[in-house]
């Protein structure tokens, strides 16, 4: 389970490392996300939050489609804060290194609060949506992506059994895969009209013509596979790595390796109460 810790430490670094490939994973999935951010997002001067902004994509997107926001990104990490601060530079876009919730509290009332698959890792999720709709307007609003099922996320099973269900709420990835789960969440944290629209989209793991390298390179680094490796006792990782190397062989497509993925794409709407 990736910690508050490990994203201000070694977790943050090396996806600040690794964020052009991040990028490219989620090339197919960010257009759509940043459609559902405008379709939603309030009229007027608005008070934006990105929530686990990563390397700024999803802020950036925004501030420049609306000029009359005011746009935050912020995340644990201070290297990819760091990115994101070299990468996009606007007047109305500013990036801190911040835990979530303490930013959302300084930045209250905020109208708009979004996410790219940075949800997923709070320790508590009930009590992290109810300080999110604390610091937001009445009928400020919410969208954010999470990955759906790991059935419908096949690159995250190459060489890591699927997860069994426990019925409890695990923080990692694969959170919010259940969508009533999630409903529930967000209804006892204050957000009221929450809608989950599953969304499929190429993941793209590799490209070039060394692209299976390039996807062995990005997958022993980040996700699933790399945590699995990481774990295993050393004279099994290259039997780990043999098997992951094969079934990205067995992926490719010419000069890329794309997977099929899934996501849930969420709007839900502040009430100003909680259950």
């Amino acid at each position: 389970m990736t910690t508050h810790i490990d994203w201000t430490g070694r977790v943050g670094t090396v996806w600040a490392e690794e964020w052009r490939r991040t990028e490219r994973a989620f090339a197919d999935l960010a257009p759509r996300l940043d459609a559902a951010i405008l379709a939603a997002a309030p009229a007027g001067a608005i008070n934006a939050l990105d929530i686990g902004c990563g390397a700024g994509a999803t802020a950036a997107a925004l501030a420049a489609a609306r000029p009359d926001a005011q746009v935050t990104g912020a995340d644990l990490s201070p290297d990819l804060v760091a990115v994101a601060e070299a990468h996009h530079a606007r007047a109305n876009l500013s990036f801190r290194t911040a835990d979530a919730l303490v930013a959302a509290a300084g930045l209250a009332p905020l109208d708009l609060i979004v996410s790219r698959h940075g949800v997923m890792f709070f320790a508590d999720p009930a009590a992290a949506f109810t300080r999110l709709a604390a610091a937001t307007r009445p009928g400020g609003r919410l969208v954010f992506s999470c990955f759906a099922a790991v059935a419908d996320n096949p690159w995250a099973t190459l060489i890591t059994p699927a997860p069994q269900r426990s019925g409890s709420y695990v923080p990692g990835p694969f959170a919010f895969a259940d969508p009533e789960a999630g409903a529930a969440v967000l209804a006892a944290g204050g957000w009221a009209d929450a809608t989950a629209v599953l969304t499929r989209f190429s993941y793209r793991v590799g490209a070039g013509e060394e692209a299976v390298e390039d996807a062995v390179a990005f997958l022993t680094r980040i996700g699933p596979a790399a945590s699995r490796l990481r774990d295993a006792a050393a004279e099994d990782r290259p039997a780990l790595l043999a098997r992951l190397r094969a079934a990205l062989t067995a992926q490719r497509n010419g000069p890329v390796v794309d997977f099929p993925a899934a996501a849930w794409l969420w709007t839900a709407r502040a009430t100003g109460e909680t259950v």
